[in-house]
């Protein structure tokens, strides 16, 4: 089979590069990064081994390309902290923005569940400043002079924004925008709740 014949379309349309992609996201995915071969991928997109070594040099070149993004996303939300309000309207905000981000990439969800050993490995010699942009959201999140409990649901609200990339493995027909609304209220409810005892 040719790239024309199968997906003549998916690569003239989006670029081989993309069609790559999203063809190692849902290889990856299904059967682990170390399980699947880039013959594999290159056979699901159309395209030669070689070409797809034009295009990405290594298979780790290829799982940086689907993680990357969201690092890069994740670490924009911390730069523009500085410009964020710190009223509810303010930190609603910068929730939406990065719960986007994870939602965006949504698809590469089954892939950070069935190898987070190995994207934990791939992210820490890449992103060094992973950790860091984390905490940062986490105190802004919890604000000044924060209490042991505002820490800890400044937590709880990035694990549970967290769900967004895995949103497709336990909800398939969720779409985004139900995504969104469902954790962006529920963060916002954990990170606003009061002690009632």
């Amino acid at each position: 089979m040719t790239a024309r014949s199968t997906h003549g379309s998916v690569a003239a349309g989006r670029g081989t590069k993309s069609a790559i992609r999203d063809a190692a996201v849902k290889l990856f995915g299904d059967k682990g990064f170390e399980q699947t071969s880039l013959r594999e991928v290159a056979d699901a997109v159309g395209i030669t081994k070689a070409s797809l070594y034009y295009h990405y040099a290594s298979k780790l070149d290829l799982l940086h390309a689907i993680i990357d993004p969201i690092i890069d996303h994740m670490h924009s939300v911390v730069l523009d902290l500085d410009r964020a309000a710190r009223d509810a309207d303010g930190v609603r905000e910068v929730l939406r923005n990065y719960l986007r981000g994870l939602v965006h990439h949504r698809a590469a969800g089954a892939l950070v569940l069935r190898d987070t050993v190995t994207i934990l490995n791939a992210m820490a010699d890449r992103h060094p400043d992973l950790i860091d942009d984390d905490r940062t959201l986490r105190e802004w999140l919890a604000g000044p002079d924060a209490t042991e409990e505002a820490k800890l649901r400044a937590g709880a609200v990035l694990a549970m924004l967290g769900v967004a990339l895995m949103s497709r493995e336990f909800a398939p027909g969720a779409d985004n925008a139900l995504v969104e609304t469902t954790l962006l209220d529920a963060a916002t409810c954990v990170l606003n709740a009061r002690n009632s005892a």
